[in-house]
């Protein structure tokens, strides 16, 4: 478990009314997504396995209606190399296997997609309904999943629709809109929340860039009359739109963030299996068996390699190592380290995440700078003491486990977070320091002597 995932469970383990409350304050966009793990994790409590399990089911649901998607434009064999080329894409199966609510957004909007384009073939009022609810959903669990409307809607532009079916989508996409605004109007006074992001950097920029040159290079093969036209009006713009605008943000504020438009993918991997089966095609057409043979072969190999290329990938992201911490890691180093009457101190004090889901390993420990706890001040971690309060308590210990951000990270300049810093220079002796993933655990001593008093 990460902290990301940490928050899940422990916000999803308060009551309904102290969700809400917490949701007047702060992630407000992820609302829908606690109040639907609190109902899950009411009716079975299985830990890691409970946190994770909807959105594994969700990346299942979505490589089916991918495949769903590509069959219903271009055969069962587009539809089966599309939904496989979804499964194995590396931030797919990242996703798919953490506690947030990006999997079931990408579920959701692939349902959407599908609907859309059986609306494009057979309208009805009916299909219009359940297409509009979808996304409304995908909508109040992420609210950027309204980045797949302005796609979606190039894609009836270009299908060249009847006006009715235009005027239908325009009625969809406005109630979805529509149906948005309180969530935004609510999110909008907590963007403070996402004040971290800074843009991508050069590494993810060519991973964009590579992406994108890949989807137009796939859009570009079937059009040329190996493939249905219509699939990569439909997968295109949903592929590179939504990406396109929260990088265009950055204008104004940095916005993009990988998971956020996860659902891009869907997208991508239409066109990659479109690409790949209009291969196939022209490999089986190239004429006697044993003209076909080294194509065959050729393309056997490039799968092949493929699969051996992303399974260090794959392998990787299923070690605490995938991920930016591992609060799992960190309470077995504080309880390795402390004894009971120890002091507990986070620098920075929004750390307090990494405590929330393991309280056993802390147990015995006094947390010196906290005032409210996150349940009863409606937050995520907390309200601190003022400094004068949090000077006193630090000086009142002879020993303080800190738990604090990697070194390199810059330090919170806010009052409470320096008179932290200035009691452990001014009083305090560091005696160990371990680094864990993502964060590290430190213990200070005043006096000569580190080791634990007798007794504890």
């Amino acid at each position: 478990m990460w902290r990301d995932e940490s928050v899940t469970y422990q916000v999803a383990h308060r009551s309904l009314p102290e969700i809400w409350a917490l949701l007047q304050n702060a992630d407000a966009v992820h609302g829908l997504y606690y109040v639907l793990m609190h109902g899950l994790f009411a009716l079975w409590d299985g830990g890691l396995v409970t946190l994770r399990l909807p959105s594994v089911l969700a990346v299942a649901v979505a490589a089916g209606l991918v495949g769903l998607t590509g069959c219903r434009i271009a055969g069962r064999r587009t539809g089966l190399l599309s939904g496989l080329v979804f499964a194995l894409i590396p931030e797919v199966q990242m996703y798919a296997q953490e506690g947030r609510s990006y999997a079931l957004v990408c579920a959701l909007v692939a349902l959407g997609t599908y609907l859309l384009l059986r609306c494009l073939s057979e309208p009805s009022r009916r299909l219009w309904i359940l297409y509009g609810l979808s996304l409304l959903a995908a909508g109040w669990l992420h609210e950027f999943a309204v980045l797949a409307l302005p796609a979606h809607g190039i894609t009836v532009l270009a299908s060249r629709a009847d006006r009715p079916v235009r005027r239908a989508w325009a009625l969809a996409a406005a109630a979805v809109a529509a149906g948005l605004v309180p969530l935004v109007l609510l999110s909008a006074g907590q963007s403070g929340q996402v004040s971290w992001i800074s843009g991508p950097k050069p590494k993810e920029w060519l991973e964009i860039t590579g992406v994108a040159l890949v989807a137009v290079l796939c859009a570009r093969y079937p059009a040329a009359g190996r493939g249905p036209v219509l699939l990569p009006r439909l997968a295109l713009p949903l592929a590179v739109l939504p990406t396109a605008v929260l990088l265009l943000s950055a204008i104004h504020e940095p916005m993009y963030v990988d998971r956020y438009v996860l659902f891009t993918d869907i997208g991508f991997a239409l066109l990659v299996g479109t690409s790949l089966s209009a291969l196939v095609t022209a490999a089986s057409r190239c004429g006697p068996l044993r003209a076909r043979l080294p194509r065959a072969t050729a393309l056997s190999a490039a799968a092949l390699a493929a699969v051996l290329a992303l399974t260090p990938v794959t392998l990787q992201m299923r070690t605490p190592d995938s991920r930016k911490d591992d609060v799992t890691a960190v309470a077995a180093e504080v309880r390795r380290v402390s004894s009971p009457g120890d002091g507990l101190v986070f620098a920075p004090s929004r750390r307090r995440e990494w405590r929330l889901s393991h309280p056993d390993e802390y147990d015995g420990l006094v947390d010196l700078a906290l005032g409210r706890t996150p349940r009863a001040s409606a937050s995520l971690q907390g309200e601190e003491l003022p400094v004068p309060e949090i000077r006193a308590r630090m000086l009142s210990v002879d020993r303080i486990v800190v738990l604090s951000d990697p070194p390199g990270q810059p330090e919170d300049t806010v009052p409470q977070e320096a008179v932290k810093r200035e009691v452990l220079r001014a009083h305090f002796h560091e005696c160990s320091r371990t680094q864990v993933k993502g964060a590290q655990v430190t213990l200070y001593a005043r006096g000569a002597e580190c080791a634990a008093p007798k007794g504890n």
